[in-house]
């Protein structure tokens, strides 16, 4: 899949992949469904508290996207960081609310406790790390060089420190 073609159907997504980003900033790339990937085009992403990737550093967020892509496509600079609690969903404090919460995390967690990554605009990659193996599992980290210099996951899996 030469370029990134789906660019155009999400509309305010008109950054691609900015030069001025340093090849050594740090990532960390997460696997995400339909529902997890339309709250990073909204500017966040939750994670369950307990979770390695809740409190590593790193300054930018990659997306591998399950469908329909099978790729990653997209990053962001980590703007925030807050922890956000099922009781405070929707209250004027909290990122998320209930739906966020039914969706994205109680599919998968029983934790009460996320931290909530917000980010800057999303940025596309001029060429898109597509699976060639079983996708992405867990967090990914790397650099940002990393992911313009693959072509594939196979490739970044080479480069990558992978964590549950």
């Amino acid at each position: 899949m030469p370029g990134n073609a789906d660019l155009g159907t999400f509309g305010s997504e008109s950054n691609d992949d900015a030069a001025d980003v340093p090849a050594e900033a740090t990532v960390c790339t997460v696997a995400t469904q339909t529902e997890t990937f339309q709250r990073c085009r909204s500017g966040f992403y939750p994670c369950p508290r307990s979770y390695p990737r809740a409190d590593r550093e790193f300054e930018y967020m990659a997306f591998y996207r399950t469908a329909p892509t099978s790729a990653i496509t997209h990053y962001a600079s980590v703007e925030e960081r807050t922890l956000e609690r099922a009781s405070e969903a929707g209250s004027d404090r909290a990122r998320m609310d209930s739906e966020d919460w039914a969706d994205l995390i109680e599919p998968f967690s029983d934790e009460r406790e996320v931290v909530v990554f917000q980010f800057g605009d999303l940025l596309a990659l001029a060429d898109p790390v597509v699976n060639d193996r079983t996708g992405v599992r867990g967090a990914w980290y790397h650099t940002v060089g990393d992911l313009r210099a693959v072509t594939s996951l196979s490739g970044l899996s080479e480069r990558a420190e992978q964590t549950p």
